[in-house]
């Protein structure tokens, strides 16, 4: 954490910059270790360059900072009282009257708390923060590898309990209710995102809604599913069969399994972002599908399900010793269904390692 901090810091004295304001909820928890969702109320963490650091946070949680291990000054407010208040005489406390810099993350602060901030620091240029926290967090160090090894094991469990509680006639938010029922009794208490099931022709839709739909023979079913662990979290997709697929199905999926491998051995330091998208990418266009290959190849991982890198066939950045993202090809085909074949990847020294590890061949369930 104080690494973390001092790294922040270094970025504001070479970079000029005098004070940085967080209120994200996942760097906060980066910066701090404490993780909370403070809902419409004011969460922030105050940086300087050589001065000591500060959280406001709604008072009911002002033990819990320090419980996370924070070990400097936490402001804690009521629901009646206006947190900047408190924020401005902690700033003038350090000796701070004027700002000519200040840090922010642009696509998080709103608008209203954006002026708040600037009454108080009047004049201050305003800079992105985000670049430089996405910069940090992009590669991961060894606790951080360790816990997103574990949650990755909890989203294998989770298609598991999935496959086996197919049987002919059961919904799809059935089987969703057994995955999470199951999970909880791990301890797992939030999920990554909405967890997703689909059958036959509603797994042709990359995003699509469970309902009540009922499982037949012939259908595709597709699991999309992720946990949140110690603050990181996972993201995992399978494709199975249910009791027969016909040649054009089994194709398709044979195809999504060919693309995710090869962008899989793909996957080593020094090599370019993009090449993982557009390997994949023409693989399922030779075979006839590139126009039902609507979304990148995958997204960076950690303590958002979606985080920094874009892993998109334009992105020019390098793969790094530590990076941690989803591959995730897919071919989705109106009224026949969709395959998705996702895996969690850590780049290692001298390739990569794959936390998700439920089968990939190609499944068909009696």
């Amino acid at each position: 954490m104080k690494q973390r901090l001092e790294r922040l810091q270094n970025w504001l004295k070479e970079e000029k910059v005098d004070v940085a304001f967080i209120n994200s909820t996942e760097n906060v928890f980066y910066l701090t270790n404490f993780y909370t969702d403070p809902h419409e109320r004011l969460m922030g963490l105050v940086v300087f360059q050589d001065r000591e650091p500060f959280v406001v946070v709604p008072g009911m949680e002002a033990r819990q900072v320090k419980a996370a291990g924070w070990e400097y000054e936490v402001i804690g407010y009521a629901d009646h009282e206006d947190p900047w208040v408190f924020i401005e005489k902690a700033i003038r406390s350090r000796e701070i009257e004027k700002a000519s810099t200040v840090a922010l993350e642009k696509e998080v602060l709103s608008y209203g708390r954006g002026e708040s901030l600037l009454t108080i620091l009047e004049g201050a240029k305003v800079v992105n923060a985000e670049d430089v926290l996405n910069e940090m967090r992009v590669v991961k160090d060894e606790k951080e590898m360790e816990i997103m090894r574990r949650a990755a094991e909890m989203a294998d469990f989770g298609v598991q309990v999935g496959v086996e509680a197919l049987q002919e006639g059961i919904t799809e938010m059935e089987v969703l209710a057994k995955i999470e029922y199951e999970l909880k009794k791990k301890g797992i208490r939030e999920m990554s995102f909405s967890t997703m099931v689909l059958f036959g022709e509603k797994a042709g839709d990359p995003h699509g809604n469970p309902g009540d739909r009922k499982l037949k023979a012939g259908d595709f079913v597709l699991f999309d599913l992720g946990v949140v662990l110690e603050g990181y979290t996972s993201d995992i997709t399978r494709t199975v069969g249910y009791k027969s697929l016909t040649d054009q199905q089994k194709e398709i999926y044979n195809t999504v399994l060919k693309a995710e491998m090869a962008s899989l051995e793909a996957s080593k330091p020094g090599n370019r972002i993009g090449d993982l998208d557009q390997i994949a990418r023409d693989i399922i266009t030779d075979a006839g599908y590139g126009d039902h290959f609507p979304h990148r190849i995958g997204h960076g991982l950690g303590i958002n399900v979606h985080e920094f890198p874009s892993m998109s066939h334009l992105n020019d950045g390098i793969l790094q010793e530590g990076m941690t993202y989803t591959i995730e090809p897919g071919i989705y085909v109106p009224e026949i269904g969709g395959v998705r074949i996702e895996d969690d990847v850590l780049i290692t020294k001298d390739g990569y390692e794959t936390l998700t590890n439920y089968p990939k061949e190609l499944q068909i369930i009696e």
